[in-house]
């Protein structure tokens, strides 16, 4: 019993047992639980963007409705920058996306300065659209909780192929993360965006290895 020393116990949980999940997690094809597809075919926001230049389809977007009063979801914005954005910045194709009402837009370029002061602001979009076409988007989410005054507390979770992504099996579902709840914003969104990266990653292994596998 002398092999079990409580060095070589310790260098054992600290170096050895990590590196065996990681290569059992490596090795299986699709061993995870994805995250739930809530709504498909959303409308993708270059329908409604003024200028044209934001687009969901082939990007992880976070999507946040400012309303006609842009500051009325300030800290939940400033919560979702530190937490959320800051975090996966870096990644590929990730994006946040503000949308506001035609006519705020000087509202709108103070708030994205505020938050440019010790922000890289390059993957924040800020949309404007008409009340008929923020609310024509909104519809497709397919959601119970309708916008107050085009505006909403929460964050919305878009894939690639433009669905809205969430959770089920929490007491009312989940299709949309409180901007205010700072756990909520590190718990669950945080996780969720792991989760959908870590499929795109999956997926993308297994089209590889299924290829590798045609020319053998």
């Amino acid at each position: 019993m002398k092999f079990f020393t409580k060095k070589r116990v310790v260098l054992f949980l600290l170096f050895i047992f990590p590196l065996i999940c990681f290569l059992i997690l490596s090795t299986g094809k699709n061993n995870f639980n994805k995250l739930p597809v809530i709504t498909k075919n959303v409308l993708d926001v270059s329908e409604i963007d003024t200028n044209k230049q934001t687009k969901l389809v082939d990007n992880v977007s976070v999507i946040c409705f400012l309303g006609n009063d842009v500051n009325k979801n300030k800290s939940g914005l400033f919560n979702l920058n530190e937490k959320i954005y800051k975090e996966f910045i870096d990644n590929k194709k990730f994006q946040v996306v503000a949308i506001f009402p035609e006519g705020n837009e000087i509202e709108a370029q103070k708030l994205k300065e505020q938050l440019g002061a010790f922000t890289d602001m390059k993957n924040w979009r800020f949309v404007s659209a008409s009340k008929e076409n923020i609310e024509n988007f909104y519809s497709t989410f397919s959601v119970d909780e309708p916008l107050v005054d085009l505006s909403s507390s929460k964050a919305f979770l878009i894939d690639k192929k433009v669905s809205l992504r969430g959770r089920v099996g929490e007491k009312e579902g989940l299709f949309g993360y409180n901007m205010n709840s700072v756990s909520e914003l590190k718990d669950k969104l945080k996780d969720d965006i792991k989760v959908l990266y870590y499929e795109y990653y999956a997926a993308f292994k297994e089209r590889n290895e299924n290829k590798a596998d045609r020319k053998i």
